[in-house]
């Protein structure tokens, strides 16, 4: 569900091929249902292009970027050949996102017993408003339950909108790795050894493997880097501060 009726020169949009004809492709815009879009002929690909068809097909979805827009006319001029294959994959996963949030959103709104487009007007629109999209409001909130509040947002509404997010949404995670170096040299510090590296696993984000003594590799898993950091600064400082009690040395290296 998008705030604007139009979209903007210069967005990528993704659109379904509604008709090939010799001189160009007419799309229909499935983020901006009442928007038509039209791929010129030079707009198709790179170089000289004999036959459209060979690049696309009818019902073929594609994503193009915006060049030209007549918001009088309620259409727009695309490109498909001002796309890379990056940005391509990287619309498609989002149209993807955006097409499950709207369904996630049905559902919560028939949790509520309310009309989905009422529900948009209360408090939808503002989560896209606040989040940038719907399905960042799902995500983030899946990962923390606190966001909502923490944003302003208050009402019944609040808590269906964690279940749906929590039942529906995997929280995305990021890995980050470091480098342990302990060495003790008591007869049995071996034992103080494998204490220090307990130490360090204490938080169930961190994983400690052997790579060749004196050196352990850190893994942590978080939600984002900067919380991922401070979690594998703490370990390494629990492992290095049990193994300096007990005669033992220790020094960590971030990869």
């Amino acid at each position: 569900m998008r705030l604007s009726e139009m979209p903007d020169i210069g967005e990528l949009v993704m659109g379904t091929v509604e008709k090939v004809k010799d001189f160009g492709v007419t799309v229909t815009l499935d983020e901006y249902p009442s928007v038509g879009g039209f791929i010129h002929i030079t707009e198709v690909a790179s170089g000289w292009v004999k036959y459209v068809r060979d690049y696309v097909r009818e019902g073929q979805k594609v994503v193009c970027k915006v060049i030209r827009v007549e918001s009088g006319k309620g259409v727009v001029d695309l490109s498909l050949k001002r796309v890379n294959e990056h940005q391509r994959r990287e619309k498609i996963q989002e149209w993807k996102n955006e097409t499950k949030a709207e369904k996630l959103f049905e559902i919560l709104a028939n949790r509520m017993n309310k009309d989905v487009k009422e529900c948009y007007e209360e408090f939808g629109y503002k989560l896209i408003e606040k989040y940038n999209s719907l399905y960042s409001a799902f995500e983030k909130t899946s990962a923390d339950q606190k966001t909502l509040k923490e944003s302003g947002f208050t009402g019944e509404w609040v808590k269906h909108f964690i279940e749906v997010a929590k039942e529906n949404i995997v929280p995305p995670s990021v890995e980050i790795t470091g480098m342990l170096e302990i060495t003790c040299p008591l007869p049995d510090g071996v034992k103080y050894i494998k204490e220090a590296l307990s130490k360090a696993e204490s938080s169930k984000d961190v994983v400690v493997q052997y790579v060749g003594a004196p050196m352990y590799r850190i893994i942590v898993k978080s939600s984002d880097y900067k919380n991922a950091e401070g979690i594998m600064k703490k370990a390494a400082e629990r492992a290095i501060a049990y193994i300096k009690e007990h005669n033992g040395k220790g020094e960590f290296h971030r990869k």
